[in-house]
């Protein structure tokens, strides 16, 4: 088929196009940059390379709700996917969102195949796992123009090497994915969500780690900090499933709890309105500086206590996900994230401090050294190597 192309834009139809492409930049010298819906576009130092995307791949290739397995091409919209699956009672449990509101833009550019290259997880990655654990098998190009299969299209899959996990959060630094399989999972029958005012974060901190250790089987658990409130923190759980089994967990929640104060339920209207403020990072704003820190959740006030005033925090993953910010030094960020047992990168900021400062933590040379081998093993001449990251 031809290779349909927009300006400096490569728009491959089939896996055989995305081969002959990268075959045709290899011969030339080339570098490409795998895109999709460009959600995520400003996040990386910006380049200027030919970009090879995934929206001419587009569409869902099967999916068997008995079976709770979909397989998409990478280019369809996370909206519509979302949307699918939800047509038949069913979730992406890792629950992925788009990045557009995050960087000043309109909702519905994200794709599928973005936001598992990007490793993207919402609040409910705390009790449904990463994208990685939600992704089967792929289909997809490498560096060399060779097509190849990976995992496979069942959920019993114990054949190959674990390569879902290698393809998930990688950036489209390795190879470009064509074709993916998911698990999906049932919806939940109830959500309810569950809320203490007015505790400061080391309380919050010990809060969820007690609500998480417990038998309340907490679905996600967030901190807004009252300087993001008008005034007044918010500690947040969300407990889901079957009717009598979420009213029952409630129920032990609010006794086991009691010590930090009352446990309130939240409207359905107003909870939603609270997790989707806190997936879109709307009390963060879009215009500054936005890190993204993973860090050991019980540490989390570390990050708190390295970093000046005006740098501006939410916590998620029960502490296990500092969002951050502000104008404050890349230097000072990163070392409260190691302070914390974790690690930071920077997802968002204006073009010069994204040139001069590296998204990705730094890794130690060993790391560093076996990433290399990795690279070079699905891309030999470094073709995806574009210095975005």
């Amino acid at each position: 088929a031809e290779i349909l192309s927009m300006a400096e834009t490569l728009l491959p139809q089939s896996a055989r196009d995305v081969a002959d492409a990268i075959a045709d930049a290899a011969r030339q010298g080339e570098r490409l940059t795998i895109t999709g819906g460009g959600s995520k576009a400003a996040t990386g130092a910006p380049v200027a390379v030919r970009e090879l995307s995934t929206r001419g791949l587009c569409g869902v290739v099967d999916y068997d709700p008995a079976e709770l397995v979909l397989t998409v091409r990478p280019g369809t919209p996370l909206a519509q996917v979302q949307a699918l699956v939800a047509s038949e009672g069913q979730m992406l449990a890792f629950e992925p969102f788009d990045h557009g509101l995050i960087f000043g833009a309109a909702e519905g550019a994200a794709t599928i195949g973005g936001v598992v290259a990007a490793g993207v997880a919402g609040s409910q990655r705390l009790s449904g796992g990463a994208a990685r654990d939600h992704l089967l098998g792929f289909q997809a190009v490498s560096g060399r123009g060779e097509i190849f299969v990976a995992g496979g299209k069942v959920v019993k899959n114990v054949t190959g090497f674990d390569l879902p996990k290698l393809a998930a959060g990688s950036w489209g630094r390795l190879f470009m994915m064509t074709e993916l399989t998911l698990k999906v999972l049932p919806m939940p029958r109830e959500l309810r969500t569950l809320a203490i005012a007015g505790l400061s974060l080391d309380q919050a901190l010990a809060l969820m780690a007690l609500a998480m250790g417990s038998q309340g089987d907490v679905a996600a658990a967030a901190y807004l900090p009252a300087g993001l409130r008008g005034g007044e923190s918010a500690t947040i759980l969300r407990v889901q499933g079957f009717d009598a089994s979420v009213a029952a967990r409630c129920m032990l929640l609010e006794t086991l709890l009691a010590d930090f104060g009352r446990l309130a339920p939240i409207s359905p209207t107003d909870a939603e309105a609270m997790w989707a403020d806190l997936r879109r990072l709307a009390p963060l704003g879009p215009d500054r500086p936005l890190w993204r820190l993973n860090v050991v959740p019980s540490l989390a006030g570390r990050v708190r206590q390295a970093l000046p005033a005006n740098a501006d925090m939410l916590f998620d993953w029960a502490g296990g996900l500092v969002w951050v910010a502000g104008a404050v030094d890349p230097a000072l960020i990163r070392s409260a994230a190691v302070n914390a047992g974790g690690h930071a990168m920077l997802i968002r900021a204006d073009a010069a401090l994204r040139a001069q400062v590296p998204a990705f933590h730094p890794q130690p040379a060993g790391l560093a050294a076996l990433e290399e081998r990795v690279r070079r093993a699905f891309d030999p001449t470094g073709l995806f190597e574009t210095g975005r990251f």
